[in-house]
């Protein structure tokens, strides 16, 4: 479906994003029981629903000021979600934006995709690109150095030193001038996720049912890639998907069975359920406890479950909010 009129989509777009009130469970939701996890969340704790729209929310990154940001590729926009509900589209025209990372200076990075959704059904020529969009707004990598183009763009994570890693079937590396080089590629990998620990010095990376982690030196080089740990009960399906980590070095990750909570060691905790298939997620709010996940599907504004035509690919998000024991780090 090519999309010819932005002005019309971004305000239906708008329409169905605006903040929702309370209201009964839509169809396409699943009962969401939390059990506690100690130290993480407590047992009862409640999604609350703070953004539905017809467009996906994905990369999920926190901002400064403990705002939630996310990429909106059908849109061209990385959005900003305040605690309140508030959102704005705070910066439009990153083309395909499909995933965000924040650094300790307060750079921001994000992939575009440019026109490679697959539900544009588009002949794409546009390369795809790693973009610093600020405090200033400059493209660091849009290919290889022999040439080759980068790829459709998964998910980003800063290194802290004016560049960043970024996923697409494999791990890569774009460096503050540009340099793309690759970590880890090939042996039936399929990356999505990336986050780095709190210290610093582990970055993780899901790998189907399987998260892989590496070492990172004081230089931001990452190596000694090794699995980590394999996640219980996705044994089919997608497998692990988002990942973020809390100021104690737990790691979350996405999945079929909701969020998988597992401690710097390796052993699971237990599994957070969400009431839709989960994909992103990130801590934020003032105090970083609030955690929010963006999940498959939605409804429109009169409360009936959006979907679109057949063979039309639906993008549909609801991004939930939690309080939580855990915080993240900041």
């Amino acid at each position: 479906m090519r999309i010819r009129n932005h002005i019309a989509v971004a305000a239906l777009a708008l329409a169905l994003a605006a903040p929702l009130a309370a209201q009964q469970q839509p169809t396409g939701e699943k009962p969401a029981v939390i059990a506690a996890i100690p130290g993480v969340i407590a047992k009862g704790a409640k999604w609350q629903r703070v953004w539905q729209g017809p467009f996906n929310a994905d990369g999920m990154a926190t901002a400064p000021d403990g705002s939630l940001l996310f990429g909106q590729e059908q849109a061209n926009t990385v959005m900003k979600l305040w605690p309140d509900g508030r959102t704005w589209a705070a910066w439009p025209y990153v083309k395909g934006a499909g995933a965000v990372s924040v650094d300790a200076a307060g750079r921001v990075f994000a992939v575009e995709r440019t026109c490679t959704d697959p539900g544009l059904k588009a002949d794409c020529k546009e390369l795809t690109r790693v973009t610093q969009i600020a405090p200033e707004h400059k493209v660091l990598a849009d290919k290889f150095a022999d040439g080759k183009g980068l790829g459709r763009l998964n998910d980003i994570q800063a290194d802290g030193h004016g560049g960043a890693w970024y996923t697409q079937g494999g791990l890569y590396h774009v460096a503050a001038d540009g340099t793309v080089s690759t970590v880890a590629e090939g042996g039936g990998m399929f990356t999505n996720g990336v986050v780095l620990s709190p210290d610093g010095k582990t970055l993780y990376v899901t790998n189907k049912q399987t998260i892989v982690a590496f070492d990172v030196d004081p230089n931001g080089t990452a190596s000694n890639k090794r699995d980590f740990v394999t996640l219980a009960n996705e044994e089919k399906g997608f497998g692990g998907d988002g990942l973020e980590v809390d100021s104690a070095g737990r790691l979350y990750v996405t999945g079929d069975a909701g969020i998988h909570v597992i401690e710097p060691g390796g052993k699971e905790l237990g599994v957070i359920p969400v009431p839709r298939r989960s994909i992103t997620l990130a801590f934020a709010g003032p105090d970083r406890r609030t955690l929010y996940v963006g999940a498959m599907g939605g409804t429109d504004p009169d409360g009936k479950e959006w979907h679109t035509p057949d063979g039309v690919r639906n993008d549909a998000m609801t991004i939930y909010k939690v309080a939580t024991l855990a915080a993240g780090p900041k």
